[in-house]
């Protein structure tokens, strides 16, 4: 059937797409045109060339609103899922398949927010919240502050939303600078409303660049008893900070957050930190805490740093040897014939391991033991290979391996150590004891061998363990003390093992500490209850003026103390020890029974939450230290404190946290 060609008698075609709402048809001669509404370009208004590119511009016009993509997306959606065959479509349906209906609602159902509700109807961009958005985004994430500036990055946003006006990096700087201040501010109420008492740990980072900084973070159990920590500062140390003046850096830090009063315990990485900074940290902060004596001020030192320079020791002294066997395995794995033979050699020794011979990382000693392990099951086909292979040259002597043997059994136990303090979620105070137990005992028994090698290595590690076994241990028996399922039965289990028959007096060290720091609870609580102490303190403070009765409290309570009940501390430990089980949640037992253990219960949420190491996961096996990576160390000190702080702050409030609650996501450079 023949059309008519007539267009005087022809009517105007009806124009049923939704982007005819964004265009003005204009005809000019023979040519048709689609003018935008919004920015006034001339497109092809042909009715051969659909409405696609109409539909593509307006989804890239910097003037259309985030309604109108709405429109135009459910709008494309609508016509992609309709798989109708046109040959059953009447004219009408035709017509009326893109034909829009406006959304109302749209239901928006994320994990945390199932029943909000989003009217999209009457959303409207905003440029301020997005900018504060793009702030918050680059502190969680650790995003370099020049994202804003890639490419890819604009590209990616203005498909997204054409109306954002993008900033540069210093306005992001300064939008990051005022969130910062405002969770400072949140942080520094939270930290100030805790009734119980805040751990400090201090950590030295350093840069590519060789910069160095100190970090200090906020450890402690909050009113819910779960383990809490929060990174307070992140000092930039330049050539006037000369370790003679840290102490006062570390103080001014304090005074800054007020929480000097509320002092329990500073950890620090190694025993190489000079003791002044603890001693003159101790005399400021006691000058606020006249009940707690500088010795009840806990001194502590990183276990898992302990544990990993002695790892270091056996390693070091093995070097040699380790140098020969990687070169062994160089060679084998030189080629596909030389491992073909030294395969053979393997299989007529005997060797069923399904082991592999690799080479270590040696940044990460966790490798290097591993390393060392399998090659230790090819031993009989490394001597046996020597006879076969002239041109192997690295193989090792009878005594050679003997040593690889001793320092591989050694390495075995700090690895399985090493795990405890890394992979436990809860890294409680009370769960190192046992372990540190465990070193203190193998260490003297590797003394006691003869051999002019092993010997000497032994005694250096034996040194290095003693001088942080004299800081730590109290600390390490009170915490194991506190936890139900031991009480003293674990001390006087291990320290008979340790000291023999001098065992009863470092019992008794143990026992006279504990009852010590109990007592000094007992007199604040007294305090306490006679309204003496600062609001959200659970130790008194002197910040007013000189009570002269302070001696009388004292007096009082020594004095009171045979003619009351039987203590809190009597009672727990006189009352049966509590079964060990997998499952058992220290923090969760003493919860539930802090009714009726109300003064114990206060010390144990200030024990238990002392940070026993203050290495993260991540470097538990690392030979190297902290390195900040560069995207930070070149930053200003300020905005690099306030993007690392915060950072971590933020994690902990959004519940995107590590493995580790206790250990937050710093910026490191691992090589």
């Amino acid at each position: 059937m023949e059309i008519s060609n007539d267009s005087g008698t022809k009517k105007p075609k009806r124009l049923t797409s939704v982007v005819w709402n964004h265009f003005e048809r204009i005809r000019k001669a023979d040519i048709c045109y689609a003018v935008c509404v919004h920015c006034n370009k001339k497109l092809s208004g042909s009715s051969n060339s659909g409405t696609t590119h109409l539909r593509n511009h307006l989804m890239r016009c910097l003037k259309r609103s985030n309604f109108d993509v709405s429109q135009l997306l459910a709008a494309k959606r609508r016509k992609k899922d309709n798989t109708i065959s046109l040959a059953n479509i009447g004219f009408d349906e035709g017509q009326r398949k893109e034909e829009y209906i406006k959304p109302t609602i749209i239901k928006f159902e994320p994990e945390h927010k199932k029943d909000e509700i989003i009217n999209f109807g009457s959303s409207k961009f905003d440029q301020e919240r997005s900018q504060l958005d793009l702030a918050r985004m680059t502190i969680l994430h650790g995003y370099p502050l020049s994202l804003v500036e890639q490419v890819g990055f604009k590209v990616f946003v203005k498909n997204l939303q054409p109306l954002f006006e993008f900033m540069p990096n210093s306005d992001v700087e300064i939008s990051c600078i005022d969130i910062y201040r405002r969770e400072k501010e949140k942080v520094f109420d939270m930290i100030n409303r805790l009734h119980g008492r805040i751990n400090l740990s201090i950590e030295m980072w350093s840069s590519t660049e060789n910069s160095l900084y100190l970090c200090l973070s906020a450890h402690y159990i909050d009113e819910e008893w779960t383990l809490q920590k929060k990174i307070l500062n992140f000092v930039t140390l330049d050539s006037s900070h000369t370790e003679d003046l840290l102490p006062e850096v570390i103080i001014k830090c304090l005074n800054e957050w007020d929480i000097d009063h509320k002092l329990f315990a500073v950890t620090l990485d190694d025993c190489s930190i000079d003791d002044d900074i603890t001693l003159r940290i101790k005399e400021r902060v006691s000058e606020k805490r006249p009940f707690l004596s500088t010795r009840q001020l806990l001194d502590v030192r990183s276990a898992a740093h302990l544990v990993n320079s002695i790892a270091q020791d056996a390693m070091d002294a093995l070097h040699e040897v380790i140098q020969k066997i990687r070169e062994s395995i160089r060679y084998i794995r030189s080629s596909q014939v030389v491992q073909g033979k030294f395969n053979e050699i393997a299989q007529r020794a005997r060797i069923n391991t399904q082991k592999f011979l690799f080479l270590d990382f040696p940044v990460q000693w966790k490798s290097t033991y591993l390393m060392l392990e399998t090659a230790l099951e090819y031993r009989s086909a490394f001597s046996l290979f020597q006879e076969h292979d002239p041109s192997y040259s690295a193989s090792l002597t009878d005594e050679e391996w003997e040593w690889a043997s001793s320092v591989t059994g050694y390495l075995k136990l700090l690895v399985e150590i090493t795990n405890v303090f890394s992979g436990n979620k809860f890294p409680t105070a009370n769960i190192y004891f046992p372990e540190i137990c465990d070193v203190h005992m193998q260490l003297i028994d590797w003394c006691r061998s003869s051999d002019d090698f092993l010997s000497p290595m032994a005694l250096k590690m034996k040194a290095k363990f003693d001088r942080y076994w004299s800081k730590c241990s109290l600390a390490l028996a009170v915490a194991a003390v506190l936890d139900p399922r031991f009480k003293m039965k674990l001390v006087e289990y291990y320290y008979s093992l340790i000291y023999g028959s001098t065992a009863l007096e470092r019992i008794k060290e143990v026992s006279d500490g504990i009852k010590e720091l109990f007592n000094a609870y007992s007199i604040c609580s007294t305090m306490i209850d006679q309204g003496s102490a600062l609001p959200g303190s659970s130790l008194p403070s002197t910040c007013g003026s000189r009570d002269r009765l302070k001696g009388f409290d004292r007096f009082l309570h020594e004095t009171s103390q045979s003619q009351s009940i039987i203590s809190d501390l009597d009672k727990y430990l006189e009352e049966p020890i509590f079964p060990r089980n997998s499952d058992f949640n220290i923090l969760n037992w003493w919860k539930v029974h802090m009714p009726r253990y109300p003064i114990l219960s206060m010390m144990a949420r200030d024990v238990l939450g002392t940070p026993m190491s203050t290495l993260a996961p991540e470097l538990a096996f690392s030979t190297g230290g902290r390195v900040l990576d560069s995207s930070r160390s070149s930053l200003n000190p300020d905005t690099r404190e306030a993007l690392i702080c915060t950072q971590d702050w933020l994690q902990n409030e959004s519940g995107n946290l590590n493995p580790s609650p206790i250990h937050s996501a710093l910026p490191l450079l691992i090589e």
